[in-house]
C-alpha cells in the first residue's frame, strides 16, 4: 500500500456501517481495525461498541460519513430512476421490433399491471404538488 491510510473505516452493510478505528502506529507495523461503532444510516443511530465512549473527532467523522452516505445513497437512486427510464424505453422498442407473440405473452400481463400501478402513483402525485402549489398562491 502507499499513502497515508485513513484515520477511520467505515464497513458498508446494510442501513449502516460498522466503524473502525485504524492502527497503524505499532511495533509490528501491521494495521490493526479496532472496532469503535455501530451505525444505522435509516436513523441517525450510533452505537459505541463494546462499552466505549466515542470521542467528538470519533462522532464529528461518523456524522460526516454518513451525510456524505445519504447522499450517495439519493443519487444513486435517482440515478436508477432515470434507468428505468431507458429501461421502459428499450423494452417499447424490444416489443414492437423483436418480441416474438410468446414473449410478448409471457410478459405483457406483468408489464401491464406495473405500468398501470406506476402510473396510479405518479398521477397521485403530480395531483397533490398540483393543489399544493394553487393552495399556496
Amino acid at each position: 500500500m502507499t499513502g497515508e491510510l485513513p484515520e477511520y473505516y467505515f464497513r458498508v452493510r446494510e442501513n449502516g456501517a460498522v466503524v473502525f478505528r485504524i492502527d497503524t502506529e505499532n511495533r509490528q507495523r501491521r494495521i490493526d481495525m479496532d472496532q469503535i461503532a455501530v451505525i444505522n444510516i435509516r436513523n441517525g443511530e450510533v452505537k459505541p461498541h463494546g462499552g466505549r465512549d466515542l470521542s467528538e473527532t470519533d462522532m464529528q467523522t461518523i456524522r460526516d460519513w454518513m451525510d456524505a452516505r445519504q447522499a450517495l445513497l439519493a443519487k444513486r437512486d435517482i440515478d436508477d430512476i432515470h434507468r428505468a427510464v431507458d429501461y421502459l424505453n428499450l423494452t417499447t422498442q424490444w416489443a414492437q421490433s423483436k418480441a416474438s407473440e410468446e414473449q410478448l405473452e409471457d410478459v405483457t400481463d406483468a408489464l401491464l399491471l406495473a405500468m398501470h400501478d406506476l402510473r396510479s402513483v405518479l398521477v397521485r402525485k403530480k395531483a397533490d404538488r398540483l393543489m399544493k402549489e394553487h393552495k399556496d398562491k
